[in-house]
């Protein structure tokens, strides 16, 4: 005897266990693994192969970058319900077309990022009545501008709504009137959009600079930057030019007495500006190690206030034996010329590694072990529970020496510009420094 309502529980279960398997790939099958967790039974190569849009090389975003790929299923990211769905991630619904700030001009739904319209409507966001009981000279007043000219000169009006002229399908003339036109943006030389965001008709140059210094950027086609007057010091000052001159479109128009690309040259100097700029260089690729100001051969240190920096040619950052908490030498040594001097009984290059060990040697290994169970990735030595990574490859760093500080980013050639350290890959500036390269000085910090 089956207890009462077996049958419709029976039933129900079926139908969604039915349902949930149809909405997963074709590609998807249970058994791929054996139970939760377990190992993947498809090769790397085949669970990426279908893990990506048809006709894709390999190397190609998996799941439209959207998701993760496990074993050949997407796993869409979800930070709200039903924004990236579909078998490979391919649908993401808030991006339908809108009318008059209504997605699919609220008579219709948006489906994969194409709207679904009601019956009487149509149009790629559902703006257009299939009949329309308005007369011309309504549909007529309704699609005039502020400026009473229909559709901005650049569409038609159908039942008071604008058609925008686009007939080669480049989407660049939008807007409820048509009032937008993109083209506007179009270089006649290089035929491409500015060098920002056009935003109706008009270059944006604020996506430019991902320092956020948004005003050094600007140009009908975001063509000067500004930043190209900035000598390597001027980066701890809202000085162009070197104080000494006005930027005009990326070029120094330097004042009286001044010259040189950067204006940083005086003319009263009897050295020639070559030979100031070499005299401030010494032994470093940079005026003045890209620390400093360099005026008639003689460097003058930045950030101002700062006495760890330092040096005939500011060749000297004692910065450089801090750990990301501030710790000089890891408490184990002293800081001369950037360079830790470690007491007996450490070395490394914070004087990190104690030499003598209490571990035993099978303790020490399982601490050096990444993830992949491989001593300290391949790339280095254990010793003490702590990796030791290679120097013959000055960029390999991380506790398990898998990073590549080759990944940070860079300013005027240095890393992380000098001032802050670079961690798996990401710059951690020093006090008073912002910026994905720490080239951007707070000033708060220093007098």
């Amino acid at each position: 005897m089956r207890p009462p309502g077996f049958s419709n529980f029976f039933l129900l279960a079926s139908s969604l266990l039915f349902a949930g398997l149809s909405a997963v790939p074709q590609s998807f099958s249970p058994s791929l693994r054996s139970w939760p967790g377990a190992a993947c039974r498809l090769s790397r190569a085949e669970s990426e192969r279908r893990c990506r849009a048809p006709g894709q090389p390999p190397g190609a975003a998996l799941c439209h970058g959207r998701g993760r790929c496990d074993c050949g299923v997407c796993i869409c990211h979800v930070t709200e319900p039903g924004m990236f769905f579909g078998p490979l991630c391919e649908c993401h619904e808030w991006v339908c077309e809108t009318y008059d700030g209504s997605t699919c001009a609220g008579h219709g739904k948006c489906n994969c990022g194409k709207c679904k319209c009601d019956q009487g409507w149509y149009g790629d966001a559902c703006q257009y009545p299939t009949n329309c009981d308005l007369t011309k000279k309504k549909s007529n007043q309704m699609c005039k501008n502020s400026q009473d000219v229909i559709c901005s000169n650049a569409g038609t009006c159908h039942c008071g709504r604008c058609k925008c002229d686009n007939s080669d399908g480049s989407g660049l003339v939008y807007g409820k009137f048509c009032e937008c036109d993109d083209r506007e943006c179009i270089d006649d030389e290089t035929e491409e959009i500015c060098g920002g965001t056009c935003v109706c008709g008009e270059c944006s140059c604020h996506d430019v600079d991902p320092t956020g210094d948004w005003g050094d950027i600007h140009g009908d086609t975001c063509e000067c930057d500004e930043r190209d007057c900035r000598a390597a010091y001027d980066r701890y000052s809202d000085d162009f030019c070197s104080g000494h001159g006005q930027c005009n479109c990326g070029r120094c128009d330097c004042k009286a007495g001044w010259h040189g690309k950067k204006c940083e040259h005086p003319q009263s100097c009897m050295l020639s500006a070559e030979e100031s700029i070499r005299r401030c260089q010494g032994s470093s690729d940079l005026p003045c190690s890209g620390r400093g100001k360099c005026e008639c051969g003689q460097c003058t240190c930045y950030p101002p206030g700062d006495h760890r920096v330092y040096g005939k040619t500011c060749e000297c950052d004692d910065r450089r034996c801090e750990d990301l908490d501030g710790v000089v030498c890891g408490g184990h040594g002293t800081c001369s010329c950037g360079r830790c001097v470690c007491e007996r009984g450490w070395f490394g290059k914070l004087c990190q590694h104690p030499r003598k060990c209490n571990m035993t040697e099978e303790q020490s290994k399982n601490l050096c072990e990444s993830a992949d169970g491989i001593l300290c990735s391949g790339k280095g030595s254990c010793h003490c529970g702590k990796c030791i990574c290679s120097t013959e490859e000055w960029y390999i760093s991380g506790e398990f020496c898998d990073c590549d500080d080759r990944d940070c980013d860079k300013h005027d050639g240095l890393i992380c510009t000098g001032n802050g350290i670079c961690s798996c890959g990401n710059c951690e500036c020093w006090d008073g420094w912002n910026g994905n390269a720490c080239e951007i000085w707070l000033g708060s910090e220093y007098p």
